[in-house]
């Protein structure tokens, strides 16, 4: 028992070094953390051997859960109405497309079984929010035509379909399924959204209607409540991700009483489930078998990146007249990621007889995309002159709301200072500070990411409240 705390504690102690190199240089802390827990598996360092695909399901089952709400918590409704109908069509039918075209590049071109190349292109069909979300915000990059927030409501809302789409195709290869498919799609549907919007409004009149004795109870009666709507749209036959998505997006947009708390223990809860996912993820990997798995995963990758996303973006986007422009930057932010190696997972604890390492595939095209295209990004978005650089990406967040900035400050750039002679992005600025402006000699300048702040420099900024 005392050496599984040490390790625990290791772990813990350890990703938040890691978590603090991935704010500063912009790298997806998924990567990290993933090559985190590489380093204590059985291929690494530290030797734990672990290669229970059920019991990483049910730890990744339970961490996305936590995800997934926490990401419908932190969208900002007022932001993301204007593009719902983009972000929905794209996480539904966007999803749909990804997956069917991967699954016919696998089954034509890697000459897999038909079920078990669409099996893989749809546990691939989602893009990874928390990669998305992370990456937003340590850059504290924001997109102009409210592209962030479509990106975002996306990004966390295109796990269900993915699920779903995993759940017919394992149930086509166990021949498990008693019941039509059509009939299948409609309960996942209907009990998940309609669980979700019950729970949701439930628990908001609870709140507004009973006082608990403790403030630190809040917190609990919510995890409580997003547990049981989980479970119970599961019983129904209902998908349990659009359920907790719903759930948090609804409660994360409305006033009830000690919110602020809530969202705090669920910040942290986020984090945490980010590194158990990961961590766990890289665990249950074999960095040997990479070798078996390094082309398929690299076409794959490619596959998805340069066609088939592109491919779903202009069907679906063009109708819109969305210009050609922003459809470059919402096929880049297309990476893979967490729900996706979780799905293979629940795949291969199910069908321990794949004729494919469908594991170690999936993970190298989430660790290829997310590398390329999450560390890209802001590079990617800046060709494109897509940045907005006057409003915050936190304007995208319920938390940003919850907190209010105060009066303005100002600063003296000395010698010696930590920031001296640093760009923006690169000076390890608390998020909790916003800087409004530089002022140099007479002049007033902007405070872009890639302004080089110097000695004598002004820094005017305010400080969010937290």
């Amino acid at each position: 028992m005392q050496e599984f705390i040490i390790v625990i504690s290791c772990v813990l102690l350890l990703a938040m070094v890691f978590s603090k190199i991935a704010y500063r240089f912009g790298i997806p802390s998924l990567i990290l953390f993933l090559g985190m827990g590489m380093l204590f598996g059985s291929d690494g360092i530290v030797k734990i051997h672990f290669d229970d695909f059920v019991i990483a399901e049910q730890i990744c089952s339970f961490a996305l859960l936590m995800i997934i709400f926490y990401g419908g918590f932190e969208t900002n409704w007022n932001k993301a109405k204007p593009v719902v109908i983009k972000s929905v069509i794209m996480s539904t039918v966007g999803t749909f497309i990804t997956a069917g075209l991967t699954g016919l590049f696998c089954f034509y071109i890697l000459k897999m079984s038909f079920w078990e190349a669409m099996l893989i292109g749809s546990v691939l069909s989602s893009t990874d929010a928390a990669s998305v979300f992370s990456i937003l915000k340590s850059n504290n990059l924001n997109f102009k035509f409210g592209l962030a927030s479509l990106l975002e409501m996306e990004s966390g809302s295109n796990d269900p379909m993915s699920y779903m789409l995993s759940v017919i195709c394992i149930q086509i290869l166990t021949m498990q399924s008693s019941t039509s498919i059509p009939l299948l799609l409609i309960k996942q549907v209907v009990f998940g959204v309609g669980i979700g919007i019950l729970s949701a409004y439930l628990c908001i009149i609870i709140l507004k209607r009973f006082e608990l004795h403790a403030t630190g109870l809040y917190p609990i009666f919510m995890l409580g409540m997003v547990l049981f709507s989980f479970e119970i749209s599961l019983a129904l036959g209902g998908n349990g991700y659009i359920c907790a998505y719903l759930f948090g997006i609804i409660i994360g947009n409305q006033s009830f009483p000690h919110k602020k708390s809530i969202r705090l223990f669920f910040d942290g809860i986020g984090w945490l489930m980010q590194i158990l996912l990961f961590f766990t993820l890289g665990l249950l990997s074999f960095p040997s078998q990479f070798v078996y798995n390094f082309i398929p995963g690299l076409f794959i990758a490619m596959f998805i990146t340069f066609i088939a996303r592109p491919i779903a973006t202009a069907l679906l986007f063009t109708p819109f007249h969305m210009p050609f422009q922003h459809q470059l930057l919402v096929n880049w932010v297309g990476f893979r990621g967490a729900a996706s190696i979780a799905f293979s997972i629940m795949a291969v604890s199910k069908i321990p007889a794949l004729e494919n390492d469908l594991f170690h595939i999936v993970f190298l095209v989430s660790i290829f995309t997310v590398t390329l295209q999450g560390t890209l990004l802001p590079l990617v978005a800046r060709k494109l002159n897509l940045v907005e650089e006057e409003e915050s990406v936190w304007k995208t967040f319920t938390d940003y709301e919850e907190g209010h900035l105060s009066q303005l400050y100002e600063m003296i750039i000395t010698s010696g200072h930590d920031w001296e002679n640093k760009k923006i992005m690169e000076a390890n600025i608390d998020k909790n500070l916003l800087i409004v402006g530089v002022k140099r000699g007479n002049q007033m300048l902007m405070p872009k990411g890639d302004l080089c702040l110097e000695t004598n420099d002004t820094i005017i900024f305010s400080q969010r409240d937290v």
